[in-house]
């Protein structure tokens, strides 16, 4: 059998830039996913964090030429987007999150929390309900700076150094930010623990 050549994601990007736009779909089907998760880590809301991903996707795609490479795409790709979601809830900040407006029972904590959900009892569920709701609260706190960097190595699974390119820091700061957003998080959830 023939072995099935897959592009990386710098030659579906030469080859967007050569004109092929069908490149830049094989980008968005690989990375839509995880753009998505990010993203619904700013703003609660699917059908929200589905327009704040589309609009990233455009602006990437315009911006397609200053991609130079000296970063992995995808890095290049989330820093996009977590701009664009920053912006986003920038512009609505007068109206701030309410608790009620996150479907905590729908969010995960990480991919492994089954922890959590093993538990079935009325009374766990509760307990497991509030400290869903403020881990959630304590993150959505954060200063912008630290809740980015938490929610990239924890949420989506980023190294420090995919981190230090995203956010455009030296990975020093990244990990101090990381250990400030972990410390003030267990700081507001302790008191149910």
């Amino acid at each position: 059998m023939g072995q099935i050549e897959v592009d990386t994601d710098r030659q579906l990007v030469d080859k967007v830039l050569s004109g092929n736009k069908n490149a830049f779909d094989m980008l968005v089907l690989r990375h839509e996913h995880k753009v998505y998760s990010l993203v619904s880590r700013f703003v609660s809301d699917s059908a929200e964090a589905e327009d704040i991903c589309q609009e990233a996707f455009i602006k990437a795609y315009r911006a397609l030429s200053s991609f130079r490479g000296d970063s992995a795409f995808y890095t290049w790709l989330y820093r996009i987007a977590i701009n664009t979601a920053k912006n986003h809830v920038l512009s609505r900040k007068r109206r701030p999150l309410a608790a009620s407006d996150v479907q905590l029972e729908d969010a995960e904590i990480s991919e492994g929390d089954n922890a959590l959900k093993d538990i079935a009892n009325p009374e766990s569920d509760l307990v497991t309900q509030k400290l869903k709701k403020a881990i959630f609260d304590a993150i959505d706190e954060l200063p912008d700076d630290l809740r980015t960097a938490f929610t990239l190595r924890e949420f989506s699974g980023l190294s420090y150094e995919d981190i230090t390119e995203v956010m455009g820091c030296p990975v020093g700061t990244v990990r101090s930010r990381i250990f400030r957003a972990r410390e003030m998080i267990d700081g507001k959830i302790r008191v149910l623990l």
